[in-house]
């Protein structure tokens, strides 16, 4: 583990390795040690999964059990699109190493890049700038909630939110009248002078719908 304490930022970086040979899984216990300190932290790993969410050309089965875990303690994979791949061999090309971190850094990571300085390994070096985030930014809360969408739940997310949206705007309608519910909040919020007011209320809405029918 690196601590980086100078007088612009502090944070913790540490590597690991999700063995292939093991589940993926008990890697989980250690990451939420990690992050349950609570300070800035950024962790390098070779995830040896490969997925779409973070600009992989394929995925494997390794990736959703990843992505679960990552969506439910609301931690980020700071990856960008790139051309570059960061594992390459003989047998291929893949995205597989991730920069992991955890709300109280992510406004502070300005720039992410493969280096092509080489590395003598299979794995390319990622570059990343870490700095205080201006002002502009500073105005924002990051602490927001993921949740893991799954296909079976639409239809409980839907039904939620079409409950909650008369309840919150006080309008008098039978669930799975969707269109005429549609109309009546286009045509209040034309009128509505106030437009923050209504996005407010629908994002409630929203959430509450997430909250019950998603968790």
């Amino acid at each position: 583990m690196f601590r980086n304490n100078t007088r612009k930022i502090k944070f913790f970086a540490l590597g690991m390795y999700l063995d292939i040979e093991e589940q993926i899984e008990n890697s989980y216990t250690k990451m939420d040690e990690i992050f349950a300190k609570g300070a800035r932290i950024l962790i390098a790993t070779d995830s040896i999964s490969r997925s779409k969410t973070w600009h992989g050309k394929i995925t494997n089965i390794r990736r959703k059990k990843l992505e679960e875990y990552l969506a439910s303690r609301h931690l980020r994979i700071i990856n960008e699109q790139s051309e570059k791949f960061t594992f390459h061999n003989s047998r291929g090309s893949s995205r597989i190493d991730l920069k992991i971190t955890n709300n109280n850094l992510i406004a502070d990571v300005q720039v992410w890049e493969i280096s092509e300085e080489d590395s003598s390994s299979d794995h390319n070096f990622l570059k990343y700038k870490i700095g205080k985030a201006n002002s502009y930014k500073n105005k924002y809360n990051y602490q927001c909630i993921r949740y893991i969408v799954k296909e079976d739940k639409n239809y409980e997310y839907d039904r939620k939110l079409e409950k909650e949206i008369p309840k919150i705007f006080k309008i008098k309608i039978n669930i799975g009248r969707v269109e005429e519910m549609d109309m009546n909040l286009s045509t209040r919020a034309a009128k509505e002078n106030d437009l923050e007011r209504i996005v407010v209320s629908f994002t409630e809405a929203l959430q509450t719908a997430c909250r019950e029918a998603l968790k």
